[in-house]
């Protein structure tokens, strides 16, 4: 997986961000999920799951929306 450059998200608009987040915070809990019952085969998907969120909560933060 590559990350998704911060300039793509800009140009999201905020709905768009919004489900984006909500989406990869599904993904996020079912990797930990997985990763505690041992059946996670990429290791490092929790770590992407985790920058993918903080990158969009940074541009959502940057268009001034509170969450």
């Amino acid at each position: 997986m590559r990350p998704t450059k911060a300039k793509d998200l800009r140009a999201m608009d905020v709905d768009e961000l919004k489900a984006r987040l909500r989406v990869l915070r599904a993904q996020l809990r079912d990797a930990r999920f997985k990763k505690k019952l041992g059946q996670l085969e990429d290791k490092n998907l929790v770590r992407y799951y985790r920058r993918e969120i903080a990158r969009v909560l940074t541009v959502l933060r940057e268009k001034g929306v509170k969450l």
